[in-house]
């Protein structure tokens, strides 16, 4: 006899919405590798620059010669179209998740979350079964095709999604976002050319709404009475982001999501008409259902446990950045810095000041004077640089920085040579100065 859990996990159910979700994800994933060649940010990001900032780690990556990194987003590009149409989809994605990763960790220049989203998704459809109807495989292999899946897709699907939402609210919950000043700089900056967004009851809206969207979407699309509001709220809210804030295709993958909360019927019937719908109630519990459930159940730990990191390093993660990525913390501050970096020759004493442009791109340039990261990095190269040339020298870093429109405050501890210190990932560094974020607000 089954269990409770074995009916309530893998019970089948019809998997139209899963199959809906590859094929928009794969076109998704197309635009987004024809999309970086066609908007030239291959070459700004990988090829102009003399070094790649990558995360810290993953050093030995390095860009490709031109032809040949043009040659792997033309591949990926393909490869999110095989995965579309469902043509040898396992393979395709799997190439797409490695190429992805090794793009994503060899620039952090140019950082969305849903780079890192989209990481995540590549990983976890490699494992579901997206493929076994509406696809070529299936209609050149009749022996994989099935119209139905087990129902612990859907509950990991919207877990996953129930907490990426929620962290992207519970960031919210600070200052400067709820007394709309974050929102009213964000404005500025991002849409001054929109009169109507520099209105105080726009600053308002955008307050309330994006804080309550990201908390109450996925409970209001889980209820039916809600369902189509809280699908009509998705649209406005992903498209203004969309128009706005440029983010590429991350609002349009936000909106793919929306399919698993619809009946599958309701699915096949709108959209996927020729598809057979899976009528029956089996039950098949897999060979391997204690690995899948521990698999399943660490990864959305994980998503739980790594947004909570910053609470256990010292100061605000608004300030340091310590514990920023990998937290689904979106649009939450604008940081502006003016960073000079002194060189100074262990053997004679001489110090000297450094030119970013001798090394660093207008992007680089930015981030290196904003982000500790960065700093700390550059201080590496600058040390390796001066090495190649036979000289050992300290690095000193004097960065004055401004949070969301402040005034310029001292970042750095100006007297320590970051060229010699450690970098940690789970821990603070001493030679960031404390923050005076709300004594020193406008």
């Amino acid at each position: 006899m089954y269990s409770k859990w074995d009916k309530w996990l893998f019970r089948q159910v019809d998997n139209s919405a899963l199959v809906l979700f590859r094929i928009f994800f794969g076109f998704l994933l197309a635009c987004e590798a024809f999309g970086h060649i066609a908007l030239g940010a291959v070459d700004k990001h990988f090829l102009q620059p003399k070094f790649t900032f990558t995360f810290i780690g993953f050093e030995f990556l390095e860009p490709l010669p031109a032809p040949l990194m043009y040659g792997l987003f033309i591949i990926m590009g393909i490869a999110g179209l095989l995965v579309m149409v469902g043509f040898k989809y396992r393979t395709a994605m799997i190439f797409y998740a490695i190429a992805w990763t090794y793009v994503y960790l060899l620039q952090k220049t140019s950082y969305n979350n849903h780079y890192y989203l989209l990481m995540l998704l590549n990983y976890i459809m490699i494992f579901l079964p997206a493929h076994r109807s509406v696809s070529l495989d299936a209609k050149w292999n009749p022996r994989i095709r099935k119209e139905h899946m087990s129902r612990w897709i859907y509950l990991f699907i919207i877990a996953f999604l129930f907490i990426v939402y929620s962290y992207a609210s519970v960031a919210k919950f600070y200052p400067d976002w709820i007394d709309t000043s974050f929102p009213k700089h964000l404005m500025k900056i991002r849409a001054g050319d929109w009169t109507i967004l520099q209105q105080e009851w726009a600053h308002w809206a955008i307050m309330i709404y994006g804080l309550s969207y990201d908390i109450l979407i996925v409970p209001l699309l889980l209820w039916k009475r809600t369902r189509m509001v809280a699908v009509i709220a998705s649209f406005f809210f992903h498209i203004f982001n969309s128009i706005i804030f440029k983010i590429g295709i991350f609002p349009y993958l936000a909106l793919a999501f929306l399919v698993f909360f619809f009946n599958p019927k309701t699915i096949q019937k709108r959209f996927l008409k020729k598809k057979s719908f899976y009528e029956g109630d089996d039950i098949i519990v897999p060979s391997f259902k204690k690995p899948l459930i521990i698999a399943t159940t660490s990864f959305l730990i994980l998503m739980i446990l790594l947004p909570l990191r910053h609470w256990v390093i010292k100061d605000d993660v608004l300030w340091t950045e310590e514990g920023h990525r990998l937290s689904w913390r979106m649009m939450l501050r604008n940081r502006r810095g003016f960073t000079t970096y002194y060189v100074e020759n262990k053997k004679t004493g001489a110090r000297k000041a450094i030119n970013y442009k001798d090394y660093l791109t207008t992007k680089q340039s930015y981030s290196v004077q904003t982000k500790p990261d960065f700093m700390w990095q550059f201080a590496q190269k600058l040390k390796e640089f001066h090495a190649i040339e036979g000289e050992d020298v300290a690095v000193y870093i004097d960065a004055k920085v401004s949070i969301n429109g402040r005034p310029l405050q001292q970042f750095t501890d100006k007297e320590v040579d970051v060229a010699a210190q450690e970098w940690n990932h789970w821990s603070h560094h001493e030679w960031i100065l404390p923050s005076s974020l709300y004594e020193n607000k406008e």
